[in-house]
């Protein structure tokens, strides 16, 4: 009797790490995400683009999403991981007036950054906010 107790214990534990562990694509995107640098930027765009890239946001609540860019009014709508493959997520942007934007993401290490590919090579990189 006793040396199941340890050993049901330890089950349990270790069920628990794995359930906890298993995040959907969904979930892990969200929360509020702030840019921080842009990846393969012309050495003579890079801190013009840099200084852009800080002043963007996304924010990832339920199915919703709000995505904050510099010079723009903030754009919210809803939002839809339609596939993943590991860390990369691709994600459909509902818009108000019925269209759709895709865009594809990569999340990092224990979810603490995400990179956004805009093209020609470039990703943004935007960190996850602390609450």
């Amino acid at each position: 009797m006793r040396t199941r107790v340890p050993t049901t214990l330890a089950l349990a534990t270790t069920l628990l790490a794995v359930a906890g562990c298993s995040k959907s694509p969904r979930d892990r995107l969200q929360g509020r995400w702030l840019g921080e640098s842009i990846a393969n930027a012309p050495q003579d765009q890079s801190a013009r683009a840099t200084g852009w890239v800080t002043g963007t946001a996304i924010d990832f609540s339920g199915s919703k999403v709000t995505v904050t860019i510099p010079a723009e009014s903030p754009r919210s709508g809803t939002f839809k991981v339609t596939k993943t493959e590991g860390d990369q997520v691709t994600v459909a942007f509902m818009r108000p007036e019925g269209t759709r934007d895709e865009a594809q993401f990569t999340l990092g290490q224990e979810d603490r950054t995400l990179r956004w590919a805009i093209g020609g090579g470039q990703e943004i990189v935007l960190a996850k906010a602390q609450n």
